[in-house]
């Protein structure tokens, strides 16, 4: 049985707390300031023997006009008619305020199931304000508490005869989360993504770059919340679509500021939220706004997701307000060879997230990206290669030893990683290995993705010396009959 539950209610009633608990896992941003909560997030729940996606929303406010409150609002109200059940919370410790009574209106009018629940109701504190909750008119409230556990039984036993109305909806197929990154070590074909394992595709950068909209633009409707102001995304928000006939699950991150100017407590949890989307994801688009591109915190997102492994790709996004673009393009290519060396030869491409123009040549560099990231070179092509890079350029005999490296293999996929067996690792110069690496870059057309060059010290070890000496054949019949005379 599968159904979609959204959890709606004021702000700081609890709902991303009782997200949390559905999931299993701290997936929402918890905190006691109201207001934390501004996506809709979806997970996949579980409550006994039910499984069903369940929406973790905005906090409702009187707010109809363009603010930020506001746009929040609607997206709340959208995920209710979209959602088979409302779960509304409000707060049994303060018992029905006005606003309540005026949300509950609302959901009266916009979804036929509602269930009430009167969340912190543990102990004697939240009796009274579970039976005011009576007075909204919509059944018998549910007495709950998301931080200790308490009433899910109960919750359980609401859901289940409305669980039996749903079952005509069983292929929905809930979006998936934390999906670890797989490294198979014998994979010698590409998988193309598939709905089963969508590509998995994060976007990060600085706040206000355009990270949100380019997904919306994606996935072509307005599910993640935008605006002119700097910072509204908060958590991460994965969203499973279909990217030019990709399936693909997209993270929106919230935007990384230098670390110096991070100083509120939720600010850091939005930033450590989005690294460990990264962590997630096997391809990393790093969203630059081209007005002032490759500032120093780009170059620091740019390389940490280069460090975690993933394949890259640059977006210089509001492309359709630059004026001189041929001059531009080539500052940015510039600017890319120049500041990021590690990266060589990863895309850089153009897109304008407000018009979508450049979405084409985005996904076309996502796909190649991905591919690269996924290739295996056979042994015998990189012994061949091994051969004509050291006669080409021999590796140095620092302190008249001689290093000689001996075979080399590809041991991982996703990224590739490769190990070189040869003597005197330690004496091996760095500039010997990016020597190698950019080789490894141009002979198997691997631009961009991260490579992982790992020497192992062989030594010069006899490989006979263990061996026992065999006795030659002319010799072995006079030792065999002088041992039956003796």
């Amino acid at each position: 049985m599968t159904f979609t539950l959204a959890i709606v209610g004021r702000p700081n009633v609890g709902k991303s707390t009782l997200f949390n608990r559905l999931v299993g896992k701290r997936l929402a941003l918890v905190d006691d300031q109201p207001g934390v909560t501004r996506d809709l997030r979806e997970g996949a729940a579980r409550l006994g023997d039910l499984r069903f996606v369940v929406i973790d929303s905005a906090g409702l406010e009187l707010a109809d006009d363009d603010s930020l409150q506001g746009r929040m609002r609607r997206l709340t109200e959208r995920a209710v008619e979209e959602a088979d059940i409302c779960l509304f919370v409000i707060d049994a410790r303060q018992g029905v305020t006005p606003a309540d009574e005026i949300f509950a209106d609302i959901l009266r009018r916009k979804n036929a199931h509602v269930i009430v629940a009167a969340n912190k109701a543990e102990g004697n504190a939240g009796e009274i304000g579970a039976m005011e909750a009576w007075s909204l008119g919509l059944g018998e409230p549910l007495r709950i508490s998301a931080e200790h556990g308490e009433g899910m039984d109960d919750l359980y036993r609401a859901l289940v005869p409305l669980a039996d109305e749903f079952e005509a909806k069983a292929a929905l197929n809930a979006p998936e989360v934390d999906i670890d990154v797989a490294e198979d070590e014998d994979d010698d074909a590409y998988q193309a993504p598939t709905k089963a394992k969508p590509l998995q595709l994060a976007v990060i950068g600085r706040p206000n770059a355009g990270k949100s909209t380019l997904i919306n633009k994606i996935i072509g409707e307005d599910r993640l919340l935008t605006g002119p102001e700097a910072g509204i995304t908060r958590d991460a928000i994965s969203v499973q679509t279909e990217f030019m006939g990709t399936p693909m699950r997209i993270f929106d991150t919230a935007g990384m500021r230098k670390r110096a100017k991070v100083t509120d407590k939720l600010e850091k949890l939005s930033v450590a939220d989005g690294l460990r989307a990264v962590r997630f994801a096997e391809v990393i688009v790093v969203l630059l706004d081209v007005e002032i591109p490759f500032e120093q915190q780009d170059l620091r997102i740019a390389d940490y997701a280069e460090t975690e492994g993933r394949a890259v790709v640059v977006a210089a996004n509001k492309w359709d307000l630059e004026a001189d673009k041929p001059h531009k393009l080539n500052e940015l290519r510039e600017a890319f060879e120049r500041l990021l060396p590690q990266l060589k030869g990863a895309p850089l491409v153009t897109v304008s997230a407000k018009t979508g123009k450049g979405l084409d040549r985005l996904h076309a560099a996502i796909l190649k990206a991905h591919a690269v990231w996924n290739r295996r070179v056979p042994t015998a092509r990189l012994n061949q290669f091994l051969t004509a890079m050291t006669e080409a350029h021999p590796p140095p005999a620092p302190g008249g030893r001689r290093i000689k490296l001996r075979y080399m293999t590809q041991v991982k996929t996703r990224p590739p990683q490769f190990v070189v067996m040869a003597t005197h690792t330690d004496k091996l110069p760095d500039s010997y290995q990016r020597y190698l690496v950019n080789g490894l870059r141009e002979t198997f057309d691997m631009p961009g993705t991260p490579i992982r060059l790992i020497f192992r010290d062989q030594g010069s070890k006899n490989p006979y010396k263990d061996k026992k000496k065999s006795i030659p054949s002319r010799l072995r019949k006079h030792v065999e009959a002088k041992a039956r005379k003796e």
